[in-house]
């Protein structure tokens, strides 16, 4: 008997120990958070791409700086709307201190925020926000302006005459909606320039090739194009080398990806606009613990975009911002 309980309390003490958290960081889904810390939750419109990542990697620096947890989850692809809701209820459920969240969709995301609310739980939208102020600060790039910065570059790259296209991601998504507003504005100031075309890259790289084929064949007299994310340029990029065209139509692209700097370096992309999802993540959780903590956040917080160029692409400031995980 007393070799038995002895074997249980061996046992008992290796569990406590396998339950133990590192000092600030990312908790993994079904992972109990340290006792004691806030914990967060990271609710990103996808996983799969590169800017996700470096959200992650920024949500992580200010979780370790803040001495808090973060709960990273979400959809796989940025149109599974239906999936971030359960996530976002899931977050709910286990009460999380706050959620930091970028919306697949501006309609759509905002009941399950309005149900964090009432349950207690602060909610912070980052990238892509809702159609309602019920969020404590929408931290992003100004898309709007970012577009119109897209439209400026492009048509100077095209000597400010003739047709360009326009290669928004996600209908209903508040970011592709705001670009291309941005974009639309802009290209309104070119008394010589015209859209020719605007076709959904649905945030897929094979749809974004598929659709720059079929805006290359609709409009033989094309002169460049807008393609307003990573996946949409990506493809684009490769429809346009795949065609011969690369250079000839000229490309301006949201972000910052591995592949849309080695399209820029090889001429496939003219100019990159690029955000900086790094501090998106960092200032999002800033701003969730600050809240928590009874500080004034502020409405909106403006985390900037740069044009990148080959121009000025070995600037060390640029440098920064292609590769701020270095």
């Amino acid at each position: 008997m007393k070799r038995l309980g002895l074997a249980v309390l061996v046992l008992l003490v290796a569990a406590g120990c396998g339950q133990q958290q590192p000092a600030g960081g990312s908790v993994e889904k079904g992972a109990a958070p340290q006792p004691g810390k806030l914990r967060i939750a990271l609710v990103p419109k996808g996983l799969a791409h590169q800017f996700w990542l470096t959200v992650k990697a920024g949500a992580e620096a200010a979780a370790k700086e803040f001495d808090a947890d973060i709960d990273w989850q979400g959809p796989a692809k940025e149109t599974e709307v239906d999936k971030q809701i359960s996530i976002m209820e899931d977050m709910i459920s286990s009460k999380v201190n706050a959620i930091v969240m970028a919306a697949c969709d501006e309609n759509a995301l905002i009941g399950v925020v309005q149900k964090a609310i009432e349950a207690g739980i602060p909610v912070v939208t980052i990238d892509s926000g809702i159609k309602s102020d019920i969020a404590v600060s929408f931290v992003a790039t100004d898309n709007v302006a970012g577009g119109k910065t897209a439209a400026r570059k492009l048509a100077r790259l095209v000597g400010e005459e003739g047709d360009v296209g326009l290669i928004p991601f996600v209908p209903g998504a508040a970011t592709s909606e705001l670009r291309e507003q941005g974009f639309l504005e802009g290209l309104a100031e070119f008394s010589n320039m015209k859209l020719a075309q605007k076709l959904y890259s649905m945030s897929d790289v094979a749809k974004g090739m598929s659709v720059t084929e079929d805006m290359m064949t609709s409009n033989p007299n094309l002169k460049g194009i807008f393609a307003a994310n990573e996946p949409g340029a990506i493809g684009s990029a490769q429809a346009l080398k795949a065609a011969g065209k690369a250079g000839q139509i000229k490309l301006v692209a949201f972000d910052a990806s591995n592949e849309e700097i080695q399209a820029l370096k090889e001429g496939s992309i003219q100019a990159l606009v690029v955000q900086n999802p790094y501090q998106m993540g960092y200032q999002g959780v800033k701003a969730a613990i600050d809240h928590l903590e009874g500080k004034p956040v502020p409405k909106r917080i403006d985390t900037g975009v740069t044009v990148v160029t080959m121009e000025n692409f070995n600037d060390p400031e640029i440098q920064k911002f292609l590769y701020p995980l270095k």
